[in-house]
């Protein structure tokens, strides 16, 4: 009898995790979209006969998409009722890539990449607090662990492997894949997410007073700059590895994955030992990334060492990402789903500044430049962080 109760237990715990499950899966076909053109940059831009900066511009667009309309979008969205609205975004981004799989020309296939663009920029201002909100009482910041796990399998799985199917089947075959799972993935969510009321605290009156808090100001500042400097290499890390480290196509796959693996280190580090050590975890994510970036040029001389400094990036971004949502959430406790629309709005702003000047870069001076480039963008978010983002937090 004890056992069955055991068992019941059980199920019923498991039970409880299975909407959050759920979100999981959705974070991770939309991290795998967002990031994929990175991974298939060079045969896209062979396909349609155009650079890669040229190419490069999918990213950039995408992601300024992201960073205007996230915010109008969820205050028009804001009292939508949560899975009906998850349920309709996901519908959208499947329809999109089912777009860009066909998509003739280039301009066909940038017009696609808006539609994702809008769903992407609802999703991830409403999945983080919907996900801390459907989780088991006192587990908030272990779902956005699990959340955010999703997007680090992506990294792991989806994009390496999407970009191993561009290489062998060509690259509108991953896209149509990613409706595909897509599709799939709606039908999960039609089966396990409950009913919850969006969040309609937040106006456009109201707003003025969420976006004067001192916190979040300087969490906005240091996000767009260092973001800026961290995708103005990272975008371009596929062709940086292959010219100036010499890694063959399957090390880079490889080096993709392994940002994704130590995504899931970084998430699981995160939810045992973040509330307790707030301001090592976000030093560690600001300085990290501006490290990395300036020596990504001397360690490419030695692909071991490229290999190493990979991953010790990889730490420090999947810190920074985890950090800052939960600092967005802890200083946000009211208007949550539009305070984080402004800082996805914000670190959009980030991947398109740092694409766009990766591409000036690239084009104007040479691909091996890049780290300093976005090196010296990083350093001035790390002083700005050091000065007054860090000082405004209190360690519980």
């Amino acid at each position: 009898m004890e056992t069955d109760n055991v068992n019941t237990d059980n199920w019923k715990g498991i039970k409880a995790w299975i909407p959050v499950i759920g979100l999981t899966f959705s974070a991770f076909i939309f991290n795998t979209s967002e990031f994929i053109p990175i991974g298939l940059l060079s045969d896209i831009a062979t396909d349609f006969r155009i650079t890669e900066s040229h190419a490069g511009l999918l990213i950039t667009v995408y992601a300024w998409v992201v960073a205007i309309a996230s915010l109008p979008l969820m205050l028009i969205f804001a009292k939508t009722e949560n899975r009906k609205l998850m349920l309709s975004i996901t519908a959208v981004f499947a329809i999109s890539h089912i777009l860009s799989g066909f998509s003739k020309d280039f301009y066909m296939l940038m017009i696609s990449r808006l539609g994702v663009a809008c769903a992407h920029a609802i999703f991830w201002s409403v999945v983080t607090p919907y996900a801390v909100r459907i989780a088991p009482e006192g587990k908030g910041q272990t779902a956005l662990g699990i959340i955010v796990c999703g997007s680090s399998i992506a990294m792991i799985a989806g994009l390496p492997l999407g970009r191993t199917i561009g290489l062998y089947m060509g690259w509108r075959t991953t896209f149509l894949i990613i409706a595909g799972l897509a599709a799939v993935i709606l039908a999960i969510l039609a089966a396990v997410l409950p009913k919850t009321p969006g969040d309609g605290s937040i106006s456009l009156r109201k707003l003025p007073a969420l976006i004067k808090s001192p916190a979040l100001l300087s969490i906005y500042l240091v996000t767009v700059i260092a973001i800026t400097g961290h995708f103005t290499a990272y975008s371009y890390i596929e062709p940086f590895l292959g010219r100036e480290a010499g890694l063959g196509s399957t090390d880079i796959t490889l080096v993709l994955t392994g940002f994704g693996i130590v995504g899931l280190i970084a998430s699981g580090i995160f939810s045992k030992c973040y509330s307790r050590h707030r301001k090592g975890f976000i030093s560690f994510a600001v300085a990290g990334i501006c490290i990395s970036l300036f020596l990504l040029r001397a360690a490419s001389i030695v692909p071991a060492a490229t290999v190493i400094l990979c991953a010790f990036w990889a730490f420090a971004i999947n810190f920074y990402n985890l950090s800052f949502q939960a600092e967005i959430i802890q200083n946000a406790p009211k208007g949550t789903a539009v305070a984080m629309s402004i800082y996805s709005g914000i670190y959009n702003v980030g991947i398109g500044g740092g694409a766009l000047a990766g591409g000036y870069v690239c084009s104007g001076l040479s691909i091996q430049y890049i780290g300093y480039a976005g090196g010296a963008v990083a350093l001035i978010a790390a002083i700005i962080c050091f000065r007054k983002l860090l000082p405004s937090i209190t360690e519980n």
